[in-house]
């Protein structure tokens, strides 16, 4: 029997570079020790989550120039309109509906 080779990708090789996985275990090692801390410039709160330590690494990585894909668009939901869509349609049409009504009475969360 043919022994099989190592788990490669047939189209372009690696799907990350070695580069990104190092500066990922850099932000995880950074996770644990409590020095990684989220927002631009490490300005915001301490890093808990194992997740987000890993995304920061990769956005770190991309930054360097790493082979690391590209991030994936937000996903639009079907039959889920955005709110300066809906200002929009209802200009064109001449009504001011709820949505306006809703825009500027709306209380902060």
């Amino acid at each position: 029997m043919a022994a099989k080779k190592g788990s490669r990708r047939k189209s372009g090789g690696r799907k990350y570079g070695k580069a990104a996985g190092k500066t990922v275990e850099s932000a995880i090692r950074r996770k644990k020790r409590g020095t990684l801390r989220s927002g631009k410039g490490g300005k915001g709160g301490k890093v808990k989550s194992r997740k987000q330590a890993i995304a920061i690494g990769l956005s770190e990585a991309r930054k360097k120039g790493a082979k690391v894909p590209r991030k994936k668009a937000a996903k639009n939901v079907p039959g889920q309109r955005t709110l300066t869509s809906r200002l929009r349609t209802e200009e064109l049409l001449g009504t001011q509906g709820m949505v306006r009504h809703f825009v500027i009475f709306r209380r902060p969360r």
